[in-house]
């Protein structure tokens, strides 16, 4: 069964299986209706995106609207303006210490 919410650039999404099980990203690219490239800025970098299955991934409503304009008009993306979106989306709780 597919996400009711589409895979487009921009979207956070959490990973549902493999070693970054737990972790939130963002699709970078949509290669086709099966994978979708991925990035969070930190374990995952722009220059070094993962190739993803989109059915071991769950989409969230929330779209980075202006990294994904950046990512689609060519700008330059930095590693720390995306982790800081995924993060300022509150789905991320930061640990003490």
């Amino acid at each position: 069964m597919a996400d009711a919410i589409p895979a487009v650039v921009g979207r956070v999404c959490l990973s549902k299986s493999g070693r970054d099980k737990d972790r939130y990203f963002m699709i970078t690219q949509v290669i086709d209706e099966n994978y979708v490239m991925i990035a969070d800025g930190v374990m995952r970098k722009l220059n070094k995106t993962k190739k993803k299955k989109i059915k071991h991934l769950s989409m969230k409503p929330i779209v980075l609207d202006v990294i994904a304009g950046k990512l689609e008009t060519g700008s330059k993306v930095f590693d720390a303006e995306l982790k800081n979106a995924i993060i300022n989306t509150g789905l991320i709780v930061q640990k003490e210490g």
